[in-house]
């Protein structure tokens, strides 16, 4: 079995003090993906680049406690890739791919619109640049996850609150639209639906922290692993892990035979 998570840190630093890699530990995952890390370089501690038994890769920002990706792995990668060849989107520290044998395991952070119009339609760029990238991994042959926070809930049943939301950055038809052609269009697969396709509440990865979301399930579904159909076949069990909060999102674990 080879277990990835996928966890949206909203900080390492706080994820850390909470009880993260502790966790991860625990979980004795294969791969994690990370993603938000409001770190540099500078920033990251022996414990946060090679946590017990895993050698890390990371994107950092260039803005100070801004975005950020890593990939954890018990192994060192036959090759990594660090961003995916746009100069600003780099800039912001979105991407890491690690190559594996035949196996490719990425973490992404996908922009967020819903700070003001100007991000949104950063996050409308981002969407036209990403998916000519993701048709070209898929055209490599190679089986791939790319886990990470999407902030695109896909369907009706993947917040709470969608007929409210179809107006806000998230549930934009033209974000769930792109969503449809990365399944529909390039063959990608929603691995976590693949395994419920019906579940709703459940299947929530995070919350705001206005309001009493977390305390009335009031979530989204933004956190994905998307996969190549052969490996997308071979996962065998999906969780969201909620018995501990380590951000304002839960880790996406899955297993693959």
């Amino acid at each position: 079995m080879t277990k990835i998570i996928s966890a949206n840190l909203n900080g390492i630093r706080s994820a850390a003090k909470k009880g993260f890699f502790e966790w991860m530990n625990k979980e004795a995952a294969d791969f994690v993906c990370v993603q938000e890390l409001k770190a540099q370089a500078p920033d990251m501690t022996p414990e946060f680049l090679t946590p017990d038994g895993y050698v890390g890769h990371f994107h950092y920002a260039e803005k100070k406690g801004y975005s950020g990706v890593g990939v954890y792995s018990r192994q060192e990668p036959d090759a990594v890739f660090i961003g995916f060849g746009n100069p600003e989107f780099d800039a912001e520290g979105r991407y890491v791919r690690c190559d594996f044998g035949d196996l490719s395991v990425i973490s992404v952070y996908c922009p967020s619109g819903s700070s003001s119009p100007e991000r949104q339609e950063a996050k409308f760029r981002f969407m036209d640049l990403f998916m000519p990238h993701l048709a070209a991994l898929i055209a490599e042959g190679r089986e791939l996850v790319i886990c990470g926070d999407w902030n695109i809930a896909h369907k009706e049943i993947d917040l709470k609150n969608w007929k409210s939301n179809q107006k806000n950055s998230g549930f934009l038809p033209e974000e769930r639209a792109w969503m449809s052609a990365l399944f529909d269009e390039q063959g990608w697969v929603d691995v976590y639906r693949r395994l419920h396709p019906e579940t709703t509440g459940d299947a929530y990865t995070w919350w705001s922290n206005r309001g009493q979301a977390w305390a009335n399930n009031v979530g989204w579904r933004i956190d994905y692993h998307v996969a190549t159909a052969g490996i997308a076949a071979k996962a065998k069990s999906a969780a969201i892990y909620k018995a501990q909060r380590f951000s304002d999102h839960a880790p996406l674990l899955i297993e693959y035979d």
